[in-house]
């Protein structure tokens, strides 16, 4: 039997392929629906610990402690909101939020969000190929270069996926989810932090934000929490479930992705707060900070949890974070080519040419700046997706308040009014973030 490549848009990374696929039989008790409309979350919170939340988290601990974990757990809530509305347009319109972005605007506007939304996911696929390509240093004892290029590889992954179902690729992203999650939750057993100051830490201060430095740290830990594709994911995947048109149906699977969408975030926090407890706890000394990267952090934490599986736990953790997000960025870029362009290529093509264009910039930083260079430019990465969250966040909220596009489910006042209130918050910090920057 010979081997050929597809040449067309393949399940399960196209969702329009698989929409509808996911049976939910309405005689199922309710823990049933339940588990049958859980997923989507999953892939969508796969962006709220991938290595550029890492970055940002390990230098929030080891500079300041547990004094921003607040930061981590108020940027997780405003995250849980956002997601809820895009998943709401996705249920109540049958049409994700690329699709809605491409009818509504003008087509020069169109394309632009296009352009803002492409260049979002090539971002975050290069703090993938750069946190991974860490992991490998780490567990191979290959150099950065070697590293990135062996990034290349997870296309193969890709391919070896096609045309398994839907349900599939959300199991394989929770065990690659839970292999994190077990990673850093043994790290924290060697570490042994100071569980009182961890509580004190989840308690919203602004004496904490008063100076310059931890600031710009939270904004960074902001920046690098909501991501811009994953609100036109999320709206895309919840489709796979089987929905009925009246809106007692569709009522009834907004309140069971709700639950979905809630645990699982929730979960990405938990992993988050995780990473900067355990930053805070193995490198925080008043006074001295002495990890400011996540190149020195993977380092040092061996000697300082007493055990050399400390590392290789880390190692491990930071490849599933990267690898986890391959699933999601693939299925992501398909969502948005189809919605803005109405174009469909094979899933292995669209892998590769965001790997390819995450490659170059990574590979030519890791050999300019040398050895040292990931946390920088995970930095930098997490600053290129500042800039375009709000030309997400803009049509999603503004769609999703229309009434003639969300009939009976159009968003309360006050779900309106807090929406465009995490937007101007969040803008004007990522602004902040920017021009500080540059």
């Amino acid at each position: 039997m010979t081997f050929k490549l597809p040449t067309t848009a393949t399940a399960p990374f196209c969702p329009s392929e698989v929409a509808g696929t996911v049976a939910v039989p309405e005689g199922d008790p309710f823990w049933k629906k339940v588990l049958r409309f859980a997923g989507p979350g999953l892939l969508v919170s796969v962006g709220y610990m991938d290595p550029g939340n890492w970055a940002t988290a390990i230098q929030g601990g080891s500079q300041f402690g547990y004094q921003l974990l607040f930061v981590v757990v108020l940027s997780s809530l405003a995250a849980i909101v956002l997601q809820c509305l895009s998943m709401r347009l996705g249920i109540v319109t049958g049409k994700d939020l690329a699709v809605h972005c491409r009818e509504q605007y003008r087509p020069a506007v169109g394309k632009a969000l296009w352009g803002f939304a492409e260049i979002s996911i090539i971002a975050c696929d290069l703090a993938e190929v750069l946190g991974c390509a860490l992991a490998f240093k780490l567990l191979l004892g290959v150099s950065l270069p070697v590293g990135v290029a062996l990034t290349a590889l997870d296309t193969l992954i890709v391919l070896g996926l096609k045309g398994k179902g839907f349900r599939q690729v959300e199991a394989i992203v929770l065990g690659l989810i839970l292999t994190v999650a077990l990673c850093l939750f043994a790290e924290l057993l060697f570490v042994q932090p100071d569980w009182h100051a961890v509580a004190a830490g989840m308690v919203p201060s602004l004496s904490a934000l008063s100076s310059r430095e931890p600031l710009y740290l939270a904004i960074g830990i902001l920046g690098a929490t909501v991501m811009p594709h994953n609100l036109y994911l999320h709206s895309s995947v919840v489709q796979t479930r089987v929905v009925g048109k009246h809106d007692q149906a569709k009522r009834q699977a907004i309140g069971l992705s709700r639950i979905d969408t809630v645990v699982s975030l929730l979960l990405a926090l938990l992993i988050n707060g995780a990473i900067l407890v355990l930053a805070a706890a193995a490198f925080y000394e008043p006074g001295n900070t002495r990890v400011l990267d996540i190149d020195d952090a993977y380092r040092l934490l061996e000697p300082v949890a007493g055990t050399a599986l400390a590392a290789i736990l880390f190692g491990l953790a930071l490849l599933a974070s990267g690898q986890s997000s391959t699933f999601t960025g693939t299925i992501a870029g398909q969502v948005i080519m189809e919605g803005f362009l109405k174009m469909k290529i094979p899933c292995w093509q669209r892998r590769a040419i965001t790997r390819g264009l995450a490659l170059i910039p990574a590979m030519i930083g890791v050999i300019a700046l040398g050895e040292h260079s990931v946390g920088k430019l995970l930095v930098l990465s997490q600053v290129v997706l500042s800039m375009q969250l709000p030309f997400a966040m803009y049509p999603l909220i503004s769609l999703t308040s229309q009434q003639r596009i969300m009939g009976n489910f159009v968003n309360a006042w006050w779900t309106t009014a807090l929406s465009w209130f995490l937007f101007v918050v969040i803008s004007s910090a990522n602004a902040w973030l920017v021009w500080q920057a540059f």
